[in-house]
């Protein structure tokens, strides 16, 4: 088994322990972002983006670790976080450079993965990850942060 399949099994292990635990929803989902951010070199800025219920297709800043981002609402469509939610599907990019619908949180991004979090068939947030790494993301990231959505739905 490589590292980063056994960092991923003991990760799945304690996000499932924080999602147990009695914290309210935002301090789970802040403690997972820690979680996350302290555990991955290359998870430079993790955050989670909700749905806004009051506000058709808009996404909206929810707990995060890393610098604070002037993206705290965006549009479905707009950005590589409006992408995935449009399109359902998760997005890794690994250079944003050569991204023509990008926003950026900081001029030290190089790369982000996004995935959406579905309950019950329908979006109802996403996980973004920024990397001041370029092309760190691997298929073992996408299975892996997948999971990751997965466990976390049930708390939206």
């Amino acid at each position: 088994m490589t590292k980063k399949r056994e960092l991923s099994i003991f990760l799945i292990e304690k996000i499932r322990e924080i999602v147990d635990s009695k914290l309210d929803k935002a301090g789970k989902l802040k403690g997972i972002c820690k979680l996350l951010r302290d555990n991955v070199s290359h998870y430079d800025w993790v955050g989670f983006y909700l749905t806004d219920n009051t506000r058709e297709n808009e996404l909206v800043l929810g707990p995060f670790e890393g610098k604070p981002t002037e993206h705290v609402r965006i549009p479905y469509g707009r950005g590589i976080c409006g992408q995935a939610v449009e399109l359902r599907k998760t997005f890794i990019v690994q250079d944003v450079s050569k991204e023509t619908n990008y926003l950026s949180c900081s001029p030290k991004v190089k790369s982000e993965i996004v995935i959406p979090i579905f309950e019950n068939g329908e979006i109802v947030g996403e996980l973004d990850i920024d990397s001041h790494t370029p092309s760190p993301f691997t298929d073992e990231d996408r299975e892996f942060l997948e999971k990751v959505c997965e466990t976390v739905s049930k708390l939206l």
